[in-house]
Parts: C-alpha cells; structure tokens; sequence
C-alpha cells in the first residue's frame, strides 16, 4: 500500500485506465496529424466513439473556431492499437461555422472518414427547451457496478469499462439469464481518471464517446439470455452538440439509448446524453452491422 492508501493492485487497475486527453493528443499542424491509439479504448477492436474522438482532436487542432456542433463518422476499417495519420481538409468555411473532413488511416488503410462542423462560441440565436429528460434517480442514489455486482467479474474483460465509472438505474444479477425486456439502456457515467475537459473538443469526444457505446446494450436488453451469438460493430455514428458551456457541472452523464429495431442483419439505435440538472448535452444514432460473435466475448 503506498502512501495515500491505494494498495498495489488497485493502483495497477487506476494506471491503467485510459485518460481521454492524453490518448487523444496529437502531433503534426497545417492539416497532416499524427495520434496512437490506445488499448486502453478496446471493445471489439478501438471503440467507435473513442475513433471519434480522436477525429475531433484533428477538426479542433485545424480549425480557428471554438465550438464542436456535430459530426458524422463512417468506419470503415478496424485499427490496431498503434499510430494513425488523420488529414483534414476544409470544406466550406464562413466568420460564423466551418465544415471539415476528416480522413483517418493507418498503414495506408482508411480507417474512418468524419464530416465534422464547428461554429463560433456564444452564438445569439432561437431558445426553447422541449426535451424532457427521464425521471430517474439521480446518480448519488445508486450503486456502482462494482459495488452491485455480487462476485468479481473472472476471465478476459473489456479495457474500456475500466476508464468508466458506471451506476446503473436497473441492476440485472443474473444477466447470463434475464428475460427479454424493452431495448432500452438507462445508465449514469463518470469518466475517469478525469471527469469532464476544458477543452472543448476534447469534451465533444467525451460526448460521443457516450452516444456511441450503449446502443448494442440496449439492443442486447430487447433479447432473453446473456450470449446473444453476434456482435455488432457501428457502420456509422451521427452525434449532434446541443450544449458546451465552459465551467458547466457536466461530470457525471444520464445516458438513455435505445433500439427501436432490428431487422435483415442491422440493428438501429439512438442514445441521449444528459446532465444532473435534466438538461439534454448530446444526442445521435447509429446504424449497426450484425456478425456471429467470437467464440469467447469478454465481459
């Protein structure tokens, strides 16, 4: 146990967390970066919206204006844990907004391709609220799922739920076989070592990183047992910025996805991100491509 009480393997589980800000930094200027991936971000290869991320790092680093406004991601290859080359090119630019492509590829492969659009920080323009938030428990009123969960986890798991610290609003013990239930996922989320950035671009990746993971979940949800025999990984990610303020209390994140259907080997979701105050932060979708499941899945 060192100093401030953390015993060792707590603090080989803490060091080796992913650190959003770190693992999506970049070298390079005048449109040509350079950025390594890290293993910290695995679910079946790098995470989608972790790929995102790093997509909006380069279409932050390019760009003069402040303020990430959306994007939309095409995957289109599978990276490995190691450098990438991101290009990013400028499509229309005015005094108030700014639409980028951004083209990753690693080895000469293409690995994602991203429309992105960036406007000016405090905008004057329309203002009404219709979005409802769910009435859920807040996050301070529920456990973990370290803490829920009876027994450890045993077996391969997953990096990317160790950067993530997770409080579920329904709590399934035994997941290997739960009923079939609605497929909707409701989860609060606090990322870690660091909760929420300064940067807004850095942000943004946060925020779509939330939009991005929990749409298989929920479509998972819709089906009785815990082996489902696919997985399926995201064609595409479309991922709108609703607000971004500086200083704002955004560090814990109510993600609410759902998949209204699966059909003819696609399965469709959408996700909403909000903060403890019910306010909406984020929202998009995606379209996902089924294939038969490895023979082991981490958990």
């Amino acid at each position: 146990m060192d100093a401030e009480g953390t015993t060792g393997r707590e603090w080989a589980r803490i060091s080796a967390m992913g650190d959003l800000l770190e693992d999506t930094s970049l070298d390079g200027a005048d449109g040509s970066f350079r950025a390594t991936l890290s293993p910290d971000w695995e679910i079946w290869g790098p995470n989608g919206g972790y790929l995102t991320a790093v997509a909006l790092r380069a279409a932050g680093a390019h760009t003069r204006l402040p303020r990430p406004a959306s994007v939309l991601c095409h995957f289109l290859g599978v990276a490995a844990f190691g450098p990438v080359e991101l290009e990013v090119e400028t499509l229309r630019a005015s005094r108030r907004a700014e639409s980028m492509r951004v083209s990753m590829t690693q080895g000469g492969q293409r690995i994602l391709e991203a429309l992105v659009w960036a406007v000016d920080a405090g905008l004057e323009g329309l203002s009404h609220e219709m979005a409802t938030a769910p009435e859920l428990p807040g996050p301070d009123g529920l456990p973990s799922i370290d803490q829920a969960q009876p027994v450890e986890v045993t077996g391969p798991r997953f990096s990317f739920f160790d950067n993530l610290e997770a409080r579920p609003i329904e709590w399934i013990a035994d997941y290997e076989h739960r009923p079939a239930g609605d497929p909707v996922h409701q989860c609060w989320y606090r990322f870690k070592p660091v909760a929420s950035f300064a940067d807004r671009w850095v942000d943004a990746g946060r925020l779509a990183i939330a939009v991005d993971t929990f749409q298989w979940p929920a479509a998972s949800r819709g089906h009785a047992g815990g082996s489902l025999g696919h997985i399926a990984p995201s064609l595409d990610l479309a991922c709108r910025f609703h607000r971004m303020e500086e200083g704002a209390d955004t560090d814990w994140l109510l993600v609410e996805a759902r998949s209204p259907v699966a059909a003819e080997g696609l399965v469709a979701g959408t996700a909403s991100v909000w903060d403890e105050q019910g306010r909406l932060l984020a929202s998009g979708g995606q379209q996902m491509l089924c294939r038969p499941a490895p023979v082991a899945i981490p958990t």
